[in-house]
């Protein structure tokens, strides 16, 4: 018996989407273009994929920053935070991030994903209770493993359901974590913030907001969620990424919490994870100032959202509750949706095939993401092919969209 005889379980279904055509796991692009456009098995392709929300992968101040800290700096930290990997450009972005976010405290990770698990991980731990939204993301409840935690779970996006669980806890629920996002990275909607703080503030718990999709994406000045809905003040904690909006990788943490730095030597994947190479964290802090001062971008961005999820929902297509940057478009099952990624993919769009079992409620989907940079005639191209492909599999049944 083999180590890995265990996930022969998984063999069946990946086989099944490989007889399909291509397999999700294994495309690999041979150039990427632009935030837009890529070049995939020799084809010209649509990215509406990436989350790069705000398009700033190219932009060249960015990658001139990058350049600049690669010639000065060298290609790596070789090292640790708490060993040789903090360098002036990390203190510097963790500076930029307090600024930004009007908070005392900020603490810069090597990816988002361990952002979570190490942010959580330090925050609570045996004893303490975590009370977490069920389609929380892997990276929220990996991070409820590490802890150790008691997790306790409540019905997506339901304030009445978390007050419930609170109020069952009695006094234990004073000085437990709420962990809940800001945009949900699958179906793309939002989450109740004002209603959930009302319920933290009546139990006395905290709250954790991961603003991973929706920095740069919601607020006036880009915050996300905490921001558009007025609420920042009474928002405990807020995680983040560097990989969406801010076009690079790594992740964050802001708070005013008392004893803060003491997270530094606390959390684990902060501890013993090698630092930023000195290139992301130049593109990064340059990114974070174009987020900053270019509104426009967001403004697009908003534009090219709407005008995505109003083209697929008035075709037909079921969809989420509310356009975001992520529309995510519901197949009847998962053959179907390996059959329609698979088609897009042929006619020069590439989205991502989401399927059970890391998708809400089971569902097989196709999510987009948008980008600023996308023009509205790359947004309706992609339309006229997911029109033309539900028509010929029969997914719709009405005449052809009005030109928008």
């Amino acid at each position: 018996m083999g180590l890995l005889d265990k996930h022969l379980g998984y063999r069946a279904p990946l086989d099944g989407i490989r007889a399909a055509g291509a397999d999700p796991s294994s495309v690999r692009f041979d150039a990427v273009l632009s935030p837009t456009e890529g070049m995939l098995n020799g084809q010209k392709v649509i990215l509406l994929g990436t989350n790069n929300y705000l398009g700033l992968t190219f932009d060249p101040a960015c990658i001139e920053a990058s350049a600049a800290a690669v010639r000065q700096w060298g290609t790596g930290t070789t090292g640790s935070r708490f060993a040789n990997g903090t360098f002036a450009g990390h203190t510097a972005l963790e500076t930029s991030l307090a600024k930004f976010y009007g908070r005392k405290h900020a603490m810069v990770f090597t990816t988002g994903y361990q952002a979570n698990l190490g942010g959580i991980s330090g925050l609570v731990g045996r004893g303490d209770h975590l009370i977490l939204d069920a389609d929380s993301h892997a990276s929220i409840y990996d991070a409820a493993k590490l802890s150790g935690a008691e997790v306790i779970r409540f019905r997506h996006n339901d304030p009445e359901d978390l007050a419930k669980r609170l109020r069952r806890m009695g006094d234990a629920a004073k000085g437990s974590l709420i962990v809940v996002e800001g945009i949900y990275s699958m179906i793309g909607d939002v989450a109740p913030l004002k209603e959930m703080v009302a319920v933290k503030k009546e139990a006395g718990a905290y709250l954790l907001v991961d603003e991973a999709h929706s920095m740069g994406v919601l607020g006036e000045k880009g915050r996300g969620l905490a921001e558009a809905a007025g609420v920042e003040a009474d928002v405990d904690f807020i995680v983040g990424t560097f990989s969406k909006s801010l076009g690079a990788v790594g992740g964050f943490l802001v708070s005013d919490e008392d004893n803060f730095d003491l997270l530094r030597i606390v959390s684990r994947p902060y501890m013993f994870t090698a630092s930023l190479p000195p290139a992301v964290i130049a593109s990064t802090l340059t990114a974070l100032e174009r987020l900053e001062t270019d509104k426009d971008l967001r403004v697009r961005l908003a534009a090219n959202a709407d005008r995505l999820y109003d083209g697929l929902r008035d075709m037909g297509y079921a969809v989420g509750p509310h356009a975001s940057p992520i529309t995510a478009v519901v197949m009847p099952d998962q053959a179907t949706a390996v059959m329609m990624w698979n088609a897009l993919l042929a006619n020069g769009v590439y989205l991502n095939l989401a399927i059970p079992p890391a998708t809400p409620e089971n569902k097989s989907l196709l999510r987009s993401s948008v980008s600023a940079a996308h023009t509205p005639e790359q947004i309706d191209a992609v339309l006229d092919i997911f029109e033309r492909l539900g028509l010929e599999y029969g997914l719709l049944q009405r005449p052809r969209r009005a030109s928008a």
